[in-house]
């Protein structure tokens, strides 16, 4: 596996993203053991680089990677989010950035994940209701304590960007980005590069819609979040399948699956994107890892970028009114 860095946070050039495991998706929580193996696997096949967050469970999936870990914490850079779950009063799904809620949380998170210090931690959403700057300080005190070494933002706007990284370094920003969600390359990626931050693409396989293995939105159990996704509905979803369709045939062409053209996509965009594909699956994850070896043509690549944009927004209307603020 190829290493690159975000800022100057070494990594392996793909890594892991766990939420799926034991949140959020079909079948999620429902066999720790496959999870863990793949979880094994990933390391095997070079991947040091694994995400995850307090909400997802919530906390179950720190405790699942504090499992799966046990006796390999030195192999990995290891990244989790706080700011989703209010620890004042208010619980999940309630956006707090607050100092006192972020002291709250990443002793939590500590505890869960049996570690001393987080790799990398992230604000899992822009909290309007604190200005970044004293969110950015406190973050920048947990540095200077040791228990946290880099720290990142996830959906954050270009101008939020700028006024954290002011006040401390910002090692990287994670945001929704794939073939079929490219708003970030407008207004995100210039103002990375030129601050010189790493990105983390989220969901680089359009939450398994560019795996190819969905074809109705009835694989889909009710605790899965997808049900509500308008990407995932109705006219948007038969779209939508034909869009992942011209993937696949290009995919075909060049003798790879459709999640591997999708990730080696990514991976020509910019030496300092490391996206994350979720997966709780060995064969999966070994598929996926194999992008890494991938070099598409440029004739390729112009197909993909050519491609029209999904149907429908990537997130819910409630969702979407915590991205790029």
């Amino acid at each position: 596996m190829k290493h690159t860095t975000l800022r100057d946070l070494d990594v392996s050039r793909i890594g892991l993203g766990t939420m799926g495991m034991s949140f959020g998706y079909t079948g999620a929580g429902s066999d720790d053991a496959e999870s863990i193996r793949t979880i094994h696997r990933a390391l095997e096949l070079g991947v040091t680089f694994l995400d995850t967050a307090e909400i997802y469970g919530p906390y179950a999936n720190e405790e699942l990677l504090s499992r799966a870990l046990k006796g390999r914490r030195d192999q990995v850079v290891l990244a989790t989010k706080f700011g989703m779950i209010s620890h004042t009063g208010g619980g999940p799904g309630q956006l707090d950035s607050s100092p006192a809620n972020i002291r709250s949380a990443v002793e939590g998170s500590l505890k869960r994940l049996g570690t001393d210090h987080i790799d990398l931690y992230y604000q899992h959403r822009v909290d309007p209701n604190t200005p970044i700057e004293d969110t950015v300080a406190t973050l920048a005190e947990l540095v200077a304590e040791g228990k946290v070494r880099h720290i990142g933002l996830s959906e954050a706007g270009p101008e939020t960007i700028r006024r954290a990284h002011a006040v401390h370094p910002v090692t990287a920003v994670q945001s929704e980005y794939s073939l079929w969600t490219r708003e970030v390359e407008e207004r995100v990626l210039p103002v990375l590069r030129e601050l010189g931050i790493g990105f983390v693409p989220y969901s680089p396989l359009g939450h398994g819609f560019l795996t190819g293995s969905i074809r109705s939105p009835e694989q889909f159990d009710a605790t899965d979040w997808r049900r509500t996704n308008p990407r995932f509905m109705g006219e948007n979803f038969r779209r939508n399948l034909a869009l992942a369709d011209e993937v696949r045939a290009i995919a075909a062409a060049a003798g790879l699956t459709l999640p591997q053209v999708a990730l080696a996509w990514l991976l020509a965009k910019g030496e300092h994107i490391v996206p994350i594909p979720g997966t709780k699956r060995v064969a999966r994850v070994e598929e996926n890892t194999a992008a890494d070896g991938v070099e598409l043509t440029a004739e390729q690549i112009a197909k993909l970028d050519n491609l029209p944009p999904a149907a429908g927004d990537d997130h819910n209307e409630e969702q979407m009114r915590l991205i790029e603020r």
